[in-house]
């Protein structure tokens, strides 16, 4: 099944939420290793749009919880077998 939002076709959750809030993922996210300097200027940018479109949290939330719904196998959890600890071997002669 395809997805689009307008004429743009949605591949991926990133996809989806970044042509249905009109912004790149990364403004709310950030990305790794940006500066201070960055961080500040984006932290900014996503303020102003926040400030321009209140209702954009309403929205992110419900992108959300479909991609969720959509998507249950993000929460399959697997619990890790943990090897068991070997003892060093003893080597000697006991007394």
């Amino acid at each position: 099944m395809r997805t689009y939002i307008g004429r743009q076709q949605a591949v991926s959750a990133e996809d989806f939420a970044e042509l249905a809030l009109g912004t790149p993922i990364e403004l709310w996210l950030g990305v790794k290793g940006e500066s201070d300097e960055e961080r500040a200027a984006r932290l900014d940018a996503a303020r102003d749009i926040l400030a321009e479109h209140p209702e954009m949290p309403d929205d992110l939330v419900r992108i959300a919880a479909q991609v969720i719904k959509d998507n249950p196998d993000l929460f399959d959890v697997v619990s890790l077998v943990r090897p068991a600890r070997r003892r060093a071997a003893r080597r000697g002669v006991a007394a």
